[in-house]
C-alpha cells in the first residue's frame, strides 16, 4: 500500500517547527531554552484569581464565537487609548486561540491557489507554511544590515498582479528591529491604489525599550483601511499556555476572518476571557512592561 500521508500531503517539504526539534533538545541535553518566546516568570497573581474566580462563576461553557464582548470592548478601548484607531467591538475584534491563530485564519481567509505574499525574513515560521497551505506563493524579502532593515524599493519591485498579501511583524521576532513612523508611512504609500492586504504581526507591541515607539497599523488611517493586526495577551502578560489572543480589522475583512476561526476552533477559553477583560480595566498592567522587562535585564 502506498504511503497515503506522502501521496496527498499539503505539506510535503514542511518539517517540525524548529521551536519543537529546539525545545526536545533542551529538555534531553538539559539547555536553557532559547527556542520559543516565553517569559521565564510567573503570571500575576492577580490574574489568576481573575481566572478561577471566572471559573467559580460558572463562565465553563463556549463563550460567544467571535469572543466575551466585555473583552473585545476592552480591546477596543486599548487600541483607540494607544493608537487613535476606533474599533468596533461587536465588528471589528475577534478572540482567537493565540496570536497564530489570528495569522492562520487571516490567510486561510484571504490567500487563494496562486496568490502570492510578500514576507519579510527572518520570519516567525508560522507564515510561510500557512501562505502554501492555502495554495499561495510566499515572497521572499531580506532585511537588510546589522539593524535588520527594510528596503522598500525592494519591496515595490517584488508587488505584481498576484500580490494578495504582504506581513509585517513589528516589533520583529526574532531581530528586535522596530519599524519607525518612516517605515510605516513609506509602506502606506506603496499600498495606495491597490487591493494588497496588509497582515501585521503585533505580538510584542508592548516590549519596546531605549524610547522607541510602537508603530501599529492602526494609527494610520490608509493602513488601517486594509490591515488585519494581530496580537497576543501571553506575551504580555507572561502566560503563553493559555493561548489567548486576538485580531482587529475593519468590518469586511473580519467578516472573512470569523468564518474561518468559527470552523477552527469556533471560541477560546471562557475563563481566561473573562479575566482578560476585569485586568485589562488598569492600563498599567501593560504599559508598565518594557520598564519591567528593562529593569529585569538591569538587575539580571
Amino acid at each position: 500500500m502506498p504511503d497515503l500521508s506522502v501521496s496527498f500531503s499539503k505539506l510535503p517539504n514542511t518539517s517540525p517547527s524548529i521551536f519543537s526539534v529546539m525545545s526536545q533538545m533542551a529538555k534531553k541535553y538539559k539547555a536553557i531554552n532559547l527556542s520559543q518566546g516565553f517569559p521565564n516568570f510567573e503570571t500575576d497573581q492577580e490574574l489568576k484569581e481573575l481566572v478561577s474566580k471566572a471559573m467559580r462563576d460558572g463562565y465553563n461553557q463556549y463563550p460567544p464565537d467571535a469572543g466575551v464582548l466585555d473583552l473585545r470592548r476592552e480591546i477596543a478601548t486599548k487600541i483607540e487609548s494607544l493608537y487613535g484607531k476606533k474599533y468596533d467591538p461587536e465588528t471589528e475584534i475577534t478572540i482567537t486561540s493565540g496570536a497564530t491563530e489570528a495569522l492562520f485564519d487571516a490567510i486561510s481567509a484571504f490567500v487563494t491557489e496562486g496568490d502570492e505574499v510578500i514576507v519579510l525574513k527572518p520570519a516567525y515560521d508560522s507564515y510561510e507554511p500557512c501562505i502554501r497551505l492555502n495554495g499561495g506563493k510566499p515572497v521572499l524579502i531580506q532585511l537588510k544590515g546589522e539593524e535588520y532593515k527594510v528596503d522598500w524599493q525592494e519591496v515595490r519591485n517584488s508587488i505584481s498582479s498576484r500580490t494578495r498579501m504582504i506581513i509585517i511583524n513589528t516589533p520583529h521576532n526574532p531581530t528586535g528591529t522596530v519599524l519607525s513612523k518612516e517605515d510605516m508611512t513609506e509602506l502606506e504609500s506603496i499600498l495606495k491604489d491597490t487591493e494588497i492586504i496588509l497582515l501585521s504581526d503585533e505580538v510584542y507591541e508592548h516590549l519596546i525599550f531605549d524610547d522607541l515607539e510602537h508603530h501599529s497599523a492602526s494609527r494610520f488611517k490608509n493602513l488601517s483601511k486594509r490591515a488585519i493586526v494581530c496580537a497576543s495577551f501571553g506575551k504580555t502578560f507572561h502566560n503563553t499556555g493559555w493561548k489567548t489572543g486576538y485580531c482587529a480589522a475593519p468590518e469586511e475583512l473580519m467578516r472573512e476572518i470569523r468564518k474561518i476561526h468559527e470552523l477552527t476552533v469556533f471560541s477560546v477559553n471562557h475563563p481566561m476571557q473573562k479575566a482578560y477583560s476585569e485586568y485589562l480595566k488598569d492600563p498599567t498592567h501593560y504599559l508598565r512592561l518594557n520598564s519591567f522587562y528593562q529593569k529585569k535585564e538591569i538587575t539580571s
